[in-house]
């Protein structure tokens, strides 16, 4: 089910605000999970390090190891190293805390509630006292992270579960493009099947590759690494495609050029076009970085990205799309870099 806030409530009114339907049918146990990260979701891992510590009352957080520098832009964990109990929280501190992050991912239990509604009952005592005419609505809106972990961390109530599989923010829709890479990595360990072979008479298939049945390929295109095509997509002869993802329906016409693009659904590419961004990934010398939140300008220019095309986009033939975005049901006339199409 969906269930809406008539309001944001933050990342801990919003459960909080739905504890009955939450709690319907005997719940022992529940994960939350924020919607803007990718990872493995060691979901039965977590569930099985909860049940070792065979405290009922007990919570889990998936935590991950990031460096030094990035660190400062999560919540920061400091555990046990015997026990994994949290014994201090810190939600994007100004200095180093810890390397071990949290990554979003909750296993809780009904007690949850308990501490949540004492959050909330702070909150109405500290709106009474200050006479707020909106207190009704702002007692309501607690953080999971800021007014819930802090206060646990240290109680014997919240435990880390580290995890070495790969996990992933993802900020923008650019981004897209690295998590699709994490996930088709993973297709090829878990998976294989999944993901495009090279065939006699099929398209030339480098790296991890993933292709709808219903995608018409040619079989002098080049296809990957890290290239998604999605339901219905046609793509011509001598096409090359590497670091992109191909939504359903589009088409990209014989020998067009596609590198670190997210071309959007029943979009069409002319004949010799070149679309292309340039990528924001983490460093790939460094095991424990993450990809970084760009701001989408800076010193007044569009920061170079993944190139996006909107639904139902028109490139003509033969000109070059660099570093831009580009809204749905567009039809372009001329080449266009580093610029937003509205």
């Amino acid at each position: 089910r969906y269930l809406q806030e008539y309001a944001a409530l933050g990342t801990g009114g919003g459960i909080y605000h739905f504890r009955d339907q939450i709690l319907s049918g005997g719940t022992e146990a529940f994960f939350v999970l924020n919607a803007d990260v990718c990872s493995e979701f060691p979901l039965q891992e977590m569930l099985e390090f909860w049940q070792r510590h065979g405290d009922v009352h007990s919570f889990v957080i998936l935590g991950t190891t990031a460096n030094r520098t990035q660190a400062l832009n999560y919540g920061c964990i400091v555990a046990n190293a015997d026990t994994q109990e949290v014994q201090h929280y810190v939600e994007k501190p100004s200095t180093f805390v810890s390397e071990i992050i949290n990554c979003g991912i909750y296993l809780f239990t009904p007690a949850i509630f308990q501490h949540i509604g004492e959050v909330f009952q702070r909150n109405q005592q500290e709106l009474v006292l200050e006479e707020s005419s909106n207190g009704w609505q702002r007692a309501e809106v607690i953080r999971l992270e800021q007014d819930v972990f802090t206060a646990l961390a240290g109680s014997g109530k919240l435990y880390v579960y580290k995890t070495d599989g790969f996990w992933s923010q993802i900020k923008s829709a650019g981004s897209a493009i690295y998590a699709s890479r994490l996930y088709l990595n993973q297709y090829s360990k878990s998976h294989p099947e999944r993901l495009a072979q090279n065939k006699p008479g099929g398209p030339i298939i480098r790296g991890s590759v993933y292709i709808h049945p219903t995608a018409s390929i040619d079989s002098t295109a080049v296809l990957g690494p890290n290239v998604s095509i999605g339901e219905g997509v046609t793509v011509g002869a001598g096409v090359r495609v590497r670091e992109s993802i191909v939504l359903h329906g589009a088409s990209l016409h014989d020998h067009t050029c596609v590198l670190n693009t997210i071309v959007g659904w029943d979009s069409t590419i002319g004949r010799w076009a070149r679309v292309e961004g340039t990528p924001s990934d983490p460093n790939p010398n460094d095991p424990y970085a993450k990809i970084d939140s760009e701001t989408l300008f800076r010193d007044g220019r569009l920061t170079p990205s993944i190139t996006i095309l909107g639904c139902s986009v028109t490139i003509p033939a033969e000109v070059v799309i660099l570093n831009s975005i580009v809204l749905p049901h567009k039809e372009l006339s001329r080449s266009y870099k580093n610029q937003i199409i509205l």
